[in-house]
């Protein structure tokens, strides 16, 4: 149910804009305040899902109520209303945040589309923040061992700032949580984090997927397509695999690097980016280098900031943290109770050698809980654990 708040020190007017609501929507739950002060406080205790605000008011005017909200609630729309003489502070409540003003008196079909907008766009708020919750969740770095809090500790340090980052490590020890996390914890957090496989793409194609094409540039280029730098404006680009990636292509991002600007596929027309670029690779690039196949240039400006990833050898002793999270997990995704792990079925599994890394225990740990009894012994180890 939908709770709107109309704020009106104009009783009649008041009267009106409920009706009006209640008579689109009988599940609209709306609630009324005589002035700003009462609108202000009504919001402090609730949380509404649109507010109709008036601008003249007593005790606080409606462009105050808005500048306060947006310091408490900025995800709450708001829907100016306006009496003549009134338009330009309207127009510059939309600047304040306001999701759209409507003139006194009211139409109708102008108020009601307002109305389902803003509340459409409340809604899309509110699910960006969900998906955003569960990313969060879904990039979680577990561990407590010593290279674990190094690098936790590297990058509090690092995030806040607009440092390149080079994340080397064997292929499933996680560096893409290490990207996600430097996201988060930035100034860019608002924004995107796209995410590129340079390895997946093929060489013909990885530079229209980084910079985008324009129609015929190519054959199947039926449209002009913005790449991925575009796409992340603004946000991050991480590009993983980052040794994979072509000569050719390896010059265009160095000069988007040098000049903060790309161009697609097709164009020589510039387009200005504002982005930062995390990269990753399981490759040894100084060796790649000499064997010419990585820039030396590119490997400068990505590598000003290095983190290394562990192998999951390195960190044994966070098996346990681990085990305990993707059972939790793992029993959450299939709607079961959680199975426990016996202690020495833990020991067990940290005798071995995993290859594989973080990703191979998840895998492991998954067939266990399938393939097991409700607690997973030493013998399920043997039995099913066995490469």
């Amino acid at each position: 149910m939908n709770k709107i708040l109309v704020i009106e020190d104009e009783a009649a007017i008041r009267r009106v804009l409920t009706k009006i609501i209640q008579d689109e929507n009988k599940a609209y739950q709306v609630e009324e305040a005589e002035d700003g002060l009462m609108g202000y406080l009504m919001i402090e205790k609730t949380d509404y899902d649109l507010v109709l605000c008036d601008i003249k008011m007593p005790k606080m005017d409606g462009v105050e109520v808005l500048e306060k909200v947006q310091k408490i609630k900025p995800e709450i729309p708001f829907i100016m209303i306006s009496g003549h003489g009134e338009l330009e502070t309207a127009v510059e409540t939309m600047r304040l945040g306001a999701f759209d003003y409507i003139s006194k008196p009211p139409d109708l079909n102008r108020l009601l589309n307002a109305i389902r907008n803003a509340l459409d766009k409340k809604q899309l708020t509110v699910e960006n923040k969900r998906l955003k919750k569960k990313v969060n969740k879904n990039f979680q770095m577990i561990g407590e061992s010593e290279a674990i809090l190094k690098i936790k500790d590297m990058i509090e340090k690092v995030a806040p700032t607009e440092a390149r980052v080079l994340i080397t490590g064997a292929n499933g020890t996680g560096k893409e949580l290490v990207a996600h996390w430097i996201h988060q914890k930035s100034n860019r957090s608002k924004g995107s984090i796209i995410e590129v496989n340079c390895a997946a793409i093929p060489n013909e194609l990885i530079e229209s997927e980084l910079f985008g094409h324009v129609k015929g540039s190519f054959t199947g280029a039926n449209k002009d397509r913005a790449g991925k730098f575009e796409a992340a404006n603004g946000g991050t680009i991480f590009l993983d695999e980052i040794g994979d990636m072509s000569l050719s292509a390896q010059a265009k991002v160095l000069r988007a690097l040098q000049e903060n600007k790309i161009s697609r596929v097709g164009t020589d027309r510039d387009i200005k980016v504002d982005v930062r670029v995390i990269t990753a690779t399981n490759k040894d690039l100084q060796k790649e280098i000499k064997e010419g196949k990585f820039r030396e240039d590119l490997y400068h400006r990505l590598a000003v900031i290095l983190i290394k990833v562990p192998s999951l050898n390195e960190r044994k002793d966070d098996i346990p943290l681990l085990i305990d999270y993707f059972s939790k997990d793992i029993a959450s995704q299939h709607g079961n109770a959680q199975k426990i792990f016996l202690p020495e079925a833990i020991e067990r599994l940290k005798e071995y050698d995993w290859t594989g890394n973080i990703r191979e225990l998840r895998n492991v740990v998954e067939r266990l809980i399938i393939l097991g009894e409700d607690k997973i012994t030493v013998n399920d180890v043997d039995l099913f654990a066995s490469k």
